[in-house]
C-alpha cells in the first residue's frame, strides 16, 4: 500500500509540474509576441510558482489516487488566468493587445463550468476539485477588476474583493460558514461578473455604458451576498451547519460561475 501511495504521489506531482511548465511556456509565448516587460514576467512567474506549490501540497494532502480529467481542465484554466494576470501586471507599464487579453480571458470564462460537468460525468467530483475551481474563478475576477478599475475607477475593485472580504469575515463570524441552499440566482449573478468585466475590459463600449454594465453587475453581487448573509443570520445556530474553512460552501462560491 505504501508503495502504491508513493507511486500515486509521484504521478500527482508530475501533473502539477507539467502545469507549471505549460504556464512558463505560455508566458514565453506572450513575452515573444508582445514584448512583455519585467512586471509581467515576474508576476506571471510568481503566479506559476505559487500555483504549483499550493496545488502540489493540496493534492498530496488529499491523497487522491489520480489527478483526474476535471482537475486537468481547471489546471488549464489556471494557466490561462496566469497569462491574464501577467498581462494585467504588464499593463501598468504598457497596454497589452486587447485581442490577446480578451481572447485568454474569454476562453478561461467559457471553460468555467466545463470542469464541473466533466467531474460529474466521469464520477470524479472531489472537494479539492471544487475548491480548486472556485479559487481559480475568484482570482480571475479579482484580476479583471484590477484591470477594469484602471479605466473606470477603484470602485470596481469591490467586485473582486467581495469574496475575499466575505472569507475574512467568516473567520470572525463562524455563522457565515453556514451551508446555503442551492440557488440559480446566485449562479447567474456569479456568471454575470466575469462577462461584465470582460465586456468593459474589451473597450468596445463607451465609458458611460461600460461603467453602467459593471455597476449593474456590482449591484447584483451586493444583492446576492446581502440576501445570503441575511439568510445565514436568520438560521444561525439552527438549520445551518457549520463547516470548516477547508470545505467548499455556497457563500464562498459566490464568484464561481457554474462550477
Amino acid at each position: 500500500m505504501a508503495l502504491n501511495h508513493t507511486y500515486e504521489a509521484r504521478l500527482l506531482q508530475q501533473e502539477t509540474t507539467v502545469g507549471a511548465g505549460v504556464q512558463v511556456l505560455l508566458l514565453t509565448l506572450l513575452g515573444t509576441a508582445i514584448g512583455m516587460g519585467p512586471a509581467g514576467w515576474l508576476t506571471g512567474l510568481a503566479f506559476a510558482l505559487a500555483t504549483w506549490a499550493v496545488l502540489t501540497r493540496a493534492v498530496l494532502r488529499s491523497r487522491l489516487s489520480s489527478f483526474g480529467p476535471a482537475n486537468r481542465v481547471t489546471l488549464g484554466r489556471a494557466i490561462l488566468v496566469g497569462g491574464v494576470t501577467a498581462l494585467v501586471a504588464d499593463s501598468f507599464e504598457s497596454a497589452p493587445p486587447v485581442t490577446v487579453f480578451v481572447g485568454l480571458t474569454a476562453v478561461a470564462l467559457i471553460l468555467d463550468g466545463v470542469d464541473g460537468k466533466v467531474a460529474r460525468r466521469t464520477g470524479t467530483s472531489t472537494a479539492l476539485g471544487a475548491r480548486f475551481d472556485m479559487e481559480v474563478d475568484a482570482f480571475l475576477i479579482l484580476v479583471l477588476s484590477v484591470y477594469v478599475s484602471m479605466a473606470l475607477g477603484p470602485w470596481v475593485l469591490l467586485i473582486g474583493a467581495m469574496r475575499y472580504v466575505f472569507v475574512a469575515a467568516a473567520r470572525v463570524l463562524p455563522w457565515l460558514n453556514g451551508e446555503l441552499p442551492p440557488s440559480m440566482a446566485r449562479k447567474t449573478v456569479a456568471a454575470v461578473q466575469g462577462v461584465a468585466l470582460l465586456v468593459a475590459a474589451s473597450g468596445l463600449l463607451p465609458y458611460a455604458v461600460g461603467a453602467g454594465v459593471v455597476g449593474c453587475a456590482l449591484a447584483s453581487l451586493v444583492w446576492s451576498f446581502g440576501r445570503d448573509v441575511l439568510w445565514l443570520w436568520s438560521v444561525r445556530g439552527g438549520a445551518a451547519v457549520a463547516v470548516s474553512a477547508e470545505v467548499v460552501v455556497e457563500p464562498v462560491a459566490e464568484l464561481v460561475a457554474g462550477g
